[in-house]
């Protein structure tokens, strides 16, 4: 039987939202309704909303409720950049701006469209992402014109049971693989901990460590053939790699107070997860030429009092995460930081020969560490892989148990 191909917009009735008015308490004080926003997007099937609004807030402002058995599905926010959050929501809810919901039309399981838009993740991301905007966001239109896979409401379901058995099995398999992800990390910290705790030291505020001031990067918009700029991907484990750049519409007169440096120290100012917001990378090796965006901080170590190495090591540990997650916040989605906060940022200063010897024995620990996080994401990698086969095995009626059953 040849499936019908169906528009997303097609599938059923769709729903906007809306935030209701923080100032008036009796939208907000003592609410029992549900208000979902992308922060609740973290599982496939969703069991409650962090927020809740009154029935006076759906009577009386843009927030409407949403009926029971929907699909949400994030429209803006920042980690649209590299995923695009879809969930079932078996609960009636309202919900923010940022969000749009599905109830789908009789002879449509919920549960098909949610799994399409998954399985055809990367197409949506790249035909319907606007581009040029300040937080990345879905153009709606282009959204709802993509055809997805119909096939009648029974085989529908079949197919459904075969592959979310299939996919409990790797969520299992994943499990383990976090598991040790997690054990590494925390022999990670440990080992760190250790070594700081062997030697006397300070606590100096960030301000205290750098020659000048926190500087930000400027925001310019992609265009080929212009001058370079760094992406916020650059920072990779502690370091910046040079890398991760692309054509910016400007000039190297524009980009000359935003050149890098050997020793810059980047700090990210923005990201969809509080774990990434405010990470930070070295510029380790001489640079070409090319500057740094709005989405950086620049800080500049002062080496009489603090090993840029050093620096790298400390600042993406749980030492100081854990102050930076606590001053971060969110707004559309994005977690952020400025250059307050990070000024105040606590960093534990040893004498600089002491720095250099933790910097040793760490990296000497890391290299045994990083050689099982190699294998870590080597696992990782394998299992999004098998997770895409599988979802387009199920897409295209090639799943085993897909075939129809014979009477």
């Amino acid at each position: 039987m040849t499936w019908e191909r169906v528009r997303l917009g097609e599938l059923g009735t769709w729903y906007g939202g809306g935030t209701p008015s923080k100032s008036m308490p009796e939208y907000w004080s003592d609410g029992d309704i549900p208000w979902l926003s992308p922060k609740d997007m973290r599982s496939e099937v969703l069991a409650g909303t962090q927020d809740h609004v009154t029935a006076a807030a759906v009577l009386g402002s843009s927030t409407k409720l949403v009926p029971a058995g929907s699909i949400a599905v994030v429209t803006r926010s920042g980690i649209l950049d590299r995923t695009l959050p879809v969930a079932y929501v078996p609960f009636a809810t309202t919900m923010n701006q940022d969000m749009k919901a599905l109830v789908p039309r009789t002879g449509v399981d919920a549960r098909w469209v949610a799994w399409g838009i998954r399985a055809f993740e990367r197409e949506l991301l790249r035909g319907t992402r606007k581009s040029g905007t300040t937080v990345a966001s879905i153009e709606m239109p282009r959204f709802h014109a993509f055809e997805l896979p119909v096939p009648p409401l029974e085989e529908q379901q079949r197919i459904l049971l075969t592959l979310e058995d299939r996919l409990s099995g790797l969520d299992t398999a994943e499990g383990y693989v976090g598991m040790a992800q997690r054990r590494q990390e925390t022999l990670r910290t440990a080992i760190l901990r250790n070594e700081l705790a062997r030697v006397a030291q300070r606590a100096l505020p960030l301000a205290r460590v750098i020659t000048a001031g926190l500087s930000n990067g400027r925001s310019v918009p992609t265009l080929e053939g212009g001058f370079p700029v760094l992406r916020l991907t650059s920072i990779r484990a502690g370091r910046i790699d040079l890398r991760e750049r692309k054509p910016g519409a400007w000039t190297a007169t524009d980009a000359a107070r935003y050149l890098v440096r050997k020793g810059d120290f980047m700090i990210a100012r923005g990201n969809g997860s509080i774990r990434l917001v405010g990470l930070g990378g070295l510029v380790s090796e001489d640079p070409d030429v090319v500057a740094y965006p709005d989405t950086l901080i620049r800080a500049q170590p002062n080496e009489t009092i603090i090993n840029p190495e050093f620096l790298a090591l400390v600042w993406n540990s749980r030492v100081v995460r854990e102050q930076i997650e606590r001053v971060a916040r969110t707004s559309a989605g994005i977690y952020k930081v400025n250059q307050s906060d990070l000024n105040g940022i606590s960093v534990p200063v040893p004498s600089l020969a002491d720095q250099r010897q933790i910097v040793q024995a760490v990296t000497a620990s890391n290299e045994v560490l990083e050689r099982l996080a190699t294998q870590i994401g080597q696992a990782r990698a394998r299992a999004v892989s098998l997770r895409r086969s599988l979802l387009r095995a199920a897409f295209s009626g090639q799943l085993l148990d897909s075939r129809p059953h014979n009477p």
